[in-house]
């Protein structure tokens, strides 16, 4: 006879206020690419808020690993849909981009007017330490969740070390994994799922949006209205298009778009593709800037693909696409970042509701249990490559920052042992960074 303690009784739904004001929130706190601001979603919404079980957001976050796209930013609209429908989506999937847009903006306006601000390094310093710290607390969180048996652990190292030392590309393990589960579901199919305690009883406490939640009524499939949404989709995305008013912003609405539905395996899949297109044949920007377009990228909230609304300021700047610099900046970033995102929002819309439906099908769980082993090695190798360009500010044969480490221990400790938030960490690590600048 189990023993497993009886589950806590779930938490109630949100409104869709209360919502709004956590997905605010989430915009300014979701630092560190997508890594960190996956470990920020579900540090917050499985553990402490409980609005979604453990494996329902693993379930979401595998297709949104499927798509082109910044898989953080359509995982949360993806949970924004499922809890309260289109507009719980778009404020969700909006609200986690608008906070990090703005603010790349305003970076954008400020590095072209002033330079680079030693207060703001100061800060980043120390919240770079914080982030590897996040990301390596998402892998151990995750990897002991999810990986319920001994495959998926060796899974999960061959993606990480295919990612970090043998260069495959992401779109590659991400289908490597999948055949694998796949394989696995149909030689031995007890093999795949987890994540109840014996008997079927749940070890973990429920949430709003539970493991035998069934799907609201807005998230059963339905082709034409899938089909529709396409429709509607295109059509918003053409108006706007046949309302930009000179050529120079019409081609970034067009490269853009199709950047966005190319974007497999992250930013930094895309990145080599966008600075040869924006630097040689836009000429919207220089290398320079574009290397310093994405370290403020990695230092600010939103997806990393936001250096993107960087790069399109800059070039409605040079190519004078307003009466101002200042005008032509921002509805050049305005532009690019709309044509970027809005992909996503139609990706989530139409095919979430196919996904929903696809939860109990061995089928499709079997190669989404191998993606999820996979998500846990990439993300890994996302710490390290973090962890390395901040502790290794210079690269690997330069000074070892051991300041750096110890903020990063430091916050590490407070996340497993401790249980602080994600917030309150990185506040803390931003105030040490001004104080060694002090000191220095």
């Amino acid at each position: 006879m189990s023993n497993v303690t009886a589950p806590a009784k779930a938490p109630s739904m949100p409104s869709l206020g209360e919502a709004l004001r956590f997905w605010l929130k989430l915009g300014f706190i979701s630092f560190g690419g997508p890594a960190g601001q996956i470990a920020i979603m579900r540090q917050e919404l499985v553990e402490r808020r409980r609005w979604i079980s453990e494996r329902r957001f693993l379930h979401a976050l595998n297709y949104c690993m499927l798509l082109p796209g910044p898989e953080a930013q359509q995982l949360a609209t993806y949970i924004g849909w499922l809890m309260h429908r289109t507009w719980g989506g778009i404020v969700a999937g909006g609200l986690f981009v608008l906070p990090g847009a703005l603010i790349m903006t305003a970076l954008a306006w400020a590095y072209l007017t002033f330079g680079q601000s030693h207060l703001m390094q100061s800060i980043l310093w120390g919240i770079k330490p914080a982030v590897v710290a996040l990301v390596l607390f998402a892998v151990y969180r995750i990897a002991s969740k999810s990986l319920k048996h001994a495959v998926w652990w060796v899974l999960a190292v061959a993606a990480f070390i295919a990612v970090s030392f043998l260069g495959v590309g992401f779109p590659w393990v991400v289908a490597a994994a999948a055949l694998i589960g796949w394989l696995t579901g149909q030689l031995r199919p007890q093999w795949i799922g987890g994540g109840h305690g014996e008997g079927g009883v749940r070890a973990h406490p429920r949430a709003v949006i539970d493991d035998d939640t069934p799907p609201p009524p807005h998230a059963r499939f339905s082709l034409p209205h899938s089909l529709l949404l396409v429709l509607t989709f295109g059509l918003v995305g053409g108006a706007v298009y046949a309302a930009l008013p000179n050529r120079a912003l019409a081609a970034m609405a067009e490269f853009f778009t199709s950047a966005a539905l190319i974007t497999f395996g992250g930013a930094y899949a895309v990145l080599p593709y966008v600075t040869q297109a924006a630097v040689e044949k836009y000429q919207w920007l220089t290398t320079a800037q574009m290397m310093d377009g994405l370290a403020l990228g990695e230092t600010t909230p939103g997806p990393l693909i936001l250096i993107l609304t960087f790069v399109g300021y800059l070039g409605g700047v040079k190519h004078a696409v307003a009466a101002s610099p200042l005008a032509s900046g921002v509805i050049a970033a305005s532009v690019v970042t709309f044509y970027t995102f809005l992909p996503s929002f139609l990706m989530i819309f139409a095919g979430a509701p196919f996904i929903e439906s696809t939860r109990q099908s061995l089928k499709l769980q079997a190669p989404l249990t191998g993606i999820t082993a996979a998500v846990v090695g990439v993300i890994g190798s996302l710490a390290v490559f973090f962890a390395q360009h901040t502790f290794w500010p210079q690269g690997l044969g330069g000074t070892f920052d051991v300041p750096a480490v110890l903020i990063a221990v430091a916050a590490l400790v407070g996340f497993v042992r401790f249980k602080r938030g994600a917030v309150e960490t990185i506040v803390v690590c931003a105030l040490l960074g001004l104080l060694a600048a002090a000191l220095r």
